[in-house]
């Protein structure tokens, strides 16, 4: 319970600690949670059949894990937090760009997935929906300001858990009857599509953080058993409950609505108050992950214009201070839930790939995981201010997917006459990883040849 010191700084060697295993539990808890249960009914809402779904939700979350994987691979190796990771690739202060960004996922994730913890703990103890926020938001700050090992136990813990509930929820589950389905009878590629690039966004959204929980790991952990790890654990526990969720919105459309109260009713009479309580624990599991690494993506930010050391004392200010700007945004933004949350998952798919392709490109083709930690701190040092090759790449890639996009708040050109296709992350992260790696390469080969001509 002793609270953790370290916020944004490397982990010396002498105090890596922790099994590669734990990596399945975290990834797994933090998935099998209400919100991932929610973001499946999605795929039935955007007019999937019940099986068109299932074959998107997986192939979504297969794609997706594999880049998220790679990131908390890098972990171990470097022992720093992810995003100020990215201060190699664009600067020391050219990395604020990708990190505001981030912040603002982060936020969102919060306040969403409070709202659904939230309803849960009201529907077990009958309080009024904002006390329900407020206590669920307080809990989690209380685990983010103890810190990593407390995190990881409490994923551990809840992993087994959650593991029993949702088995039991899906025997359940197998025993309703199928109600009519009110989406296309037949396959288009228009929203397999569309729900495909919904579920690779979801794997893709915890890229910005996964190294957050590898960095205390000894750094001969290989990457080969930390991608596996991390992938098992976020793609099961993923799929599967997406899978509750279609399923879920198939069998009883109307009251999918309001999920929680569903799946509690679904546990049956005497379990519900134990269902519910779970289902705020696994709130509660993604949750310290949303407000743990908002927090230190706000430090890297401040600190590349303000050079400062935070202390545990400023952590434990800080994740106070994230989290009550969560709890606000969730207290005003709590109607038309599941509408304003697919727009928010769609909007995110679209500035994050981009950067999930340059840091991917240049820590495994470019540097090989060789980098000077020391300079990633210092504005003076080897990585720059800003590298505008960078963010040339990164603004560019986000351009280009305009005319493949397919929102409610925008529809592309081309996404239009692909029949409502969205292919957009895919053509971003194809562009962002060869506007990268090409000037990069042609200026890391030349510093190459200067240092040792020199």
């Amino acid at each position: 319970m002793q609270v953790e010191q370290r916020t944004i700084d490397y982990i010396p060697e002498n105090e890596r600690h922790g099994s590669v295993r734990n990596l399945f539990a975290i990834w797994f808890s933090a998935n099998a949670q209400i919100t991932t249960i929610v973001t499946g009914a999605l795929a039935i809402v955007l007019g999937l059949n019940l099986w068109w779904s299932m074959i998107a939700i997986i192939l979504g979350n297969a794609i997706g894990g594999i880049f998220m994987a790679y990131h908390s691979a890098q972990g171990p190796k470097l022992g720093i937090p992810q995003m100020i990771q990215s201060r190699a690739q664009f600067g020391v202060m050219g990395a604020t760009l990708p990190l505001i960004l981030v912040i603002i996922m982060y936020l969102g994730f919060f306040s969403t997935s409070g709202v659904l913890g939230a309803q849960a703990l009201t529907s077990a103890f009958h309080l009024p929906q904002n006390l329900s926020l407020i206590i669920v938001n307080a809990i989690t700050c209380l685990l983010v300001i103890i810190g990593y090992d407390l995190i990881h136990r409490y994923e551990r813990v809840v992993a087994v858990l959650f593991l029993l509930l949702f088995v039991y929820i899906t025997i359940r589950l197998s025993s309703q009857p199928l109600a009519t389905q009110p989406s296309q009878p037949h396959f288009a590629w228009g929203p397999f599509l569309l729900v495909l690039s919904i579920m690779a966004s979801w794997q893709l959204t915890y890229a910005p953080y996964v190294a957050d929980y590898s960095r205390y790991l000894p750094k001969h952990t290989s990457i080969r058993s930390t991608f596996w790890y991390t992938y098992l654990g976020s793609v099961i526990g993923s799929s599967w409950m997406m899978i509750l969720g279609a399923w879920i919105a198939v069998v009883a459309p109307k009251q999918s609505d309001d999920m929680v109260a569903y799946i509690g009713l679904l546990a049956g009479h005497g379990l519900g108050l134990i269902t519910y309580l779970l289902m705020m624990c696994g709130v509660l599991a993604i949750n310290t992950l949303n407000v743990y690494g908002g927090f230190m993506s706000v430090v890297t930010t401040i600190t590349a214009f303000h050079p400062w050391k935070p202390s545990a004392r400023t952590r434990i200010l800080g994740t106070i201070i994230f989290a009550l700007a969560g709890t606000a945004i969730s207290i005003w933004g709590q109607g038309n839930f599941l509408e304003n949350y697919s727009k928010f998952l769609t909007l995110l798919l679209y500035f994050l790939t981009p950067w999930t392709a340059i840091n991917l490109v240049d820590f495994y083709l470019l540097r090989h995981g060789d980098y000077q930690i020391e300079a990633i701190f210092d504005p003076n040092g080897q990585y720059g201010r800003v590298n505008w090759v960078a963010i040339l790449a990164y603004v560019v890639s986000i351009v280009v997917q305009f005319p493949f996009m397919n929102t409610e708040l925008y529809v592309g050109f081309l996404a239009h006459h692909m029949g409502g296709a969205d292919i957009a992350w895919m053509v971003g992260l194809v562009v962002a990883a060869a506007l990268y790696y090409f000037p990069m390469k042609s200026r890391l080969t030349s510093s190459s040849g200067a240092h040792l001509t020199a």
